[in-house]
């Protein structure tokens, strides 16, 4: 009879997609699989060919998700939990469920009282991939040797083109331009964009711009700019999940900040021009798209920041105009 292992990251699209993948090293016939994962992210997990058993919390309220993993556990009864990153609730509900293995970073004080097998990860110190520092984890805690030389996820190219024909567009003969971000990292300004932008218009190329409500910040001028131009398509808003990849996976490529659509355009394979920050905690080296043809674009400098930029206060602001058009 198989073992139980619950894995839990409740996050959003960019850090589940730097997550997802470790499940890869777990024997299936030795371990039946069940994800917990934010709200809304089901859909996220559902991109990949490889089928995984899910439910989803709201993190952000607290006593009903608290109630819901409480009856999860009961009803699963996992003899192994991994929590890659959670509240300090979700290990106590791991506490009072009396999973066996209740495995974690052990960083926070709940991860010393409530976690049977903590491992110290300092990853603020952006050491390397967040794909890797939850690879470590499950290694850790499964006492397994990692064979798998490279872990992605991976999104198949979509048969279905309907949403590309809806906009008039035709595959490879248009690029996407994603400037939104959750504003947690750097980014280009919006002019860098608009003279990006521009000069793509001038090589006769059609460029999509893509968003979300939540993005408006970063799109307001562009979308100003080009208001007149039938050659940029704003789709912003208008895309459900299932779209946007359709739109993503048949573009010739994407430009995109250090964001949750920059993994999910290398995940189905296009080609993805990332754009990042070189502060510690949001440095390619730790947060990077990975697929098969991605181009990161970094200002090279010596940032001294470790979690916020200095602005003014550092001899390099704004290094982000180093990353040139």
């Amino acid at each position: 009879m198989r073992k139980k292992i619950v894995l839990i990251r409740l996050d959003k699209i960019g850090d589940l997609i730097c997550t997802l993948p470790v499940d890869q090293v777990i024997d299936a016939n030795e371990f039946d699989i069940t994800w917990i994962v934010q709200k809304g992210m089901g859909a996220v997990v559902d991109l990949e060919a490889q089928k995984r058993k899910y439910f989803e919390l709201d993190k952000s309220d607290s006593k009903n998700s608290a109630q819901k993993i409480s009856e999860i556990l009961a009803e699963l009864k996992p003899d192994v939990a991994i929590s890659f990153q959670a509240p300090w609730w979700v290990n106590f509900e791991l506490f009072k469920a009396r999973v066996p293995i209740r495995a974690g970073v052990q960083s926070q004080w709940h991860s010393f009282l409530f976690l049977t097998k903590g491992l110290r990860q300092k990853r603020s110190l952006s050491a390397q991939h967040e794909l890797q520092y939850n690879l470590d984890l499950v290694l850790n805690t499964l006492n397994l040797k990692n064979t798998h030389p490279y872990l992605n996820f991976t999104i198949a190219k979509p048969a279905e083109t309907n949403t590309l024909q809806k906009n008039n567009l035709e595959p490879q003969k248009y690029i996407v331009v994603h400037p939104g971000m959750m504003g947690s990292a750097l980014n280009w300004k919006q002019s860098q964009y608009i003279s990006f932008i521009n000069t793509e218009l001038l090589k006769m190329k059609k460029v999509v711009i893509t968003g979300t409500e939540s993005d408006e910040i970063y799109l307001t001028e562009i979308k100003k700019e080009f208001s007149n131009n039938l050659n940029v398509i704003n789709l912003q808003s208008k895309l459900n999940l299932k779209e946007l990849i359709q739109v993503l996976a048949n573009a010739e490529f994407v430009v995109a900040p250090s964001t949750g659509v920059a993994h999910l355009a290398a995940s189905t394979g296009v080609a993805v021009k990332a754009i990042y920050s070189p502060i510690r905690v949001h440095h390619p080296r730790r947060w990077a798209t990975r697929g098969p043809n991605v181009k990161i674009n970094l200002p090279h400098v010596e940032c001294p920041a470790s979690d916020q930029c200095f602005k003014e206060k550092c001899s390099h602001y704004n290094c982000m105009d180093l990353v040139s058009v």
